[in-house]
């Protein structure tokens, strides 16, 4: 069968939309299944207290626990968080031992350290019009089929508004890569997206790449471990956030490529003298240069560090 074929019947099988899966069904089928979500934050005080509150109120039959981990904020994030009513947890006092990293993935990481959930679910914290669904859509999958153990979500993207011009990182870096050298993961409509959801058996096996590469580095591995068919994707609609200046996105670009690299490299794809440069020139709109570092690290899978019950 072409990759083409297999991705076409892929994307018809398991991409389902939110409305799919209403939470009556999901209360019953959760059995004894305890969930948790993560919503990883640097200063996003304006709405981590609303999302906070939704997940609250709408789903508390569904959500055993809502951890937010405060990404070293230096306003109100962890107060409103907590007046909310979630579990805060300060990223560098998770697993304090270890050297301190950075970066997006470091506090998605250090957030599934800190939770207790058979099932994890990720959402970003600066979502302006964040629904419950968003929860829902992504937990429909995996509590109802088992064969299913990783679903990501994919949504509308509008800049300022406008449709269609939301994602500018996925479209020019992410979605490229992964059809040149992934191209079972064509189908997934927002690769680079922050709503996703996993079993943590799975999730515990995989590394965190530290910065902006992580949805991607996740999705890369994660085919490579449990395979394209136990992976599935939910529509959750339309998705407003803030967005990225031009500069900070050609950052996040350096990052995923430098994350695709090592990907390829670690499944022997790919053979080079040297690894690619970790710094990149910008230059300002008075044309003034800043050489930036765009490196990632990476955290091991944590599964390979201590035992579960040891984590926190």
């Amino acid at each position: 069968m072409s990759t083409d074929l297999r991705v076409t019947q892929w994307y018809g099988r398991r991409t389902s939309t939110a409305s799919d899966w209403p939470l009556d069904t999901l209360v019953d089928a959760k059995g004894t299944t305890r969930i948790s979500v993560v919503l990883p934050a640097r200063n996003e005080e304006r709405t981590v207290g609303a999302i906070v509150t939704v997940i609250r109120r709408e789903l508390e039959h569904l959500v055993d626990e809502i951890i937010v981990v405060d990404s070293r904020s230096t306003d109100s994030t962890a107060e409103v968080a907590a007046a909310a009513g979630a579990t805060v947890v300060h990223q560098d006092a998770v697993l304090s031992h270890l050297p301190v990293l950075s970066g997006k993935g470091e506090a998605l990481w250090k957030g599934l350290a800190a939770t207790t959930g058979d099932i994890v679910v990720y959402a970003d914290a600066d979502v302006s019009n964040f629904g419950s669904h968003f929860i829902t859509g992504l937990l429909g999958p995996l509590l109802t089929d088992p064969e299913v153990h990783f679903v990501k979500g994919a949504y509308e993207r509008p800049l300022n508004g406008r449709r269609g011009e939301g994602g500018r990182a996925t479209e020019l870096v992410a979605r490229p890569l992964l059809n040149q050298w992934w191209p079972e993961l064509a189908g997934f409509v927002q690769p680079l997206g922050g709503e996703y959801a996993a079993r943590r058996e799975v999730l515990q096996r995989v590394p965190y790449v530290t910065e902006y590469g992580v949805e991607f580095g996740l999705l890369v591995d994660l085919l490579d471990l449990i395979g394209l068919d136990a992976m599935a994707q939910v529509d959750l609609g339309s998705r407003d956030h803030g967005h990225q200046n031009t500069l900070a996105l050609g950052r996040m670009a350096g990052q995923i490529m430098v994350t695709a690299w090592s990907r390829l490299a670690r499944q022997g794809r790919l053979v080079a003298a040297e690894p690619p440069s970790p710094s990149l020139l910008q230059f300002d709109l008075d044309r003034q240069a800043e050489w930036v570092d765009v490196s990632v690290a990476e955290r091991p899978p944590l599964a390979s560090l201590v035992a579960e019950e040891d984590v926190v």
